[in-house]
């Protein structure tokens, strides 16, 4: 019942190239695999998605990332195997929709792969905090839910999809708690972790210029401040 995907594997390691490329080709999709960010960047542009190694022989994962961010929308996976919260966070900054530590599961590859695809498809229609103003503003912080694009103090904020989702979600309520567990079913589905949740709110944090605007209520979840 799964939809056949043109995804491009970037993978500078040929034996976990060789192996992923025929695992997603068993799973019925169209598979390309470079083993350089050069080549990456110049075949990125015909793929639905890209599954991207960080440790490339040519260019830093990272960059590459970037650049594919820059000029288009293409849903980025990124594998790494560095592992550490820094990692994660910078590889969320660099627009990484996911990410994936080495060794993984191909399940678990897969089950993020099928929720990157879910919310890339429906984003235009089903928006975390959508269902009221399309322009949400709070002091500084402006969100559109038509144009995805966030604005702290009139200059533009790069998130990404999941990003966007986790802060539209907040903004729609500000000064309300919003749970964990209401987090992780509405922006991520059934594919998420409690890890998860923590990084893209760190990156957040980050990109908002500071931790102030995303409070945690330990023991129960998020709300975005209040400005009264």
């Amino acid at each position: 019942m799964s939809d056949t995907w043109r995804i491009l594997v970037v993978e500078g390691n040929k034996a976990d190239r060789a192996t992923l490329t025929e695992a997603l080709a068993r799973q019925g999709h169209d598979v390309g695999a470079v083993n350089s960010g050069g080549d990456a960047l110049a075949s990125y542009e015909a793929a639905d998605l890209v599954v991207l190694d960080l440790d490339l022989p040519d260019l830093d994962g990272l960059e590459v990332c970037r650049e594919i961010r820059a000029a288009r929308d293409t849903p980025v996976i990124t594998v790494t195997s560095r592992g550490s919260e820094l990692d994660c966070v910078l590889a969320l900054q660099a627009g990484a929709d996911d990410y994936v530590v080495k060794p993984y599961g191909l399940r678990e590859l897969m089950a993020r792969l099928n929720a990157v695809m879910r919310r890339s498809r429906r984003t235009a229609c089903a928006d975390p905090g959508a269902e009221g103003a399309a322009v949400l503003e709070h002091g500084p912080l402006r969100i559109d839910s038509h144009s995805r694009e966030v604005e702290m103090r009139g200059r533009p904020v790069p998130v990404t999809r999941k990003e966007f989702d986790l802060l539209a979600l907040l903004a729609s309520a500000p000064g309300r708690v919003i749970s964990r567990e209401s987090i992780m079913h509405q922006v991520w589905g059934e594919s998420w972790s409690r890890r998860t949740v923590d990084t893209h709110v760190s990156s957040l944090r980050n990109k908002l210029g500071g931790p102030e605007w995303i409070v945690t209520v330990r023991g129960v979840g998020f709300k975005l401040r209040s400005m009264r």
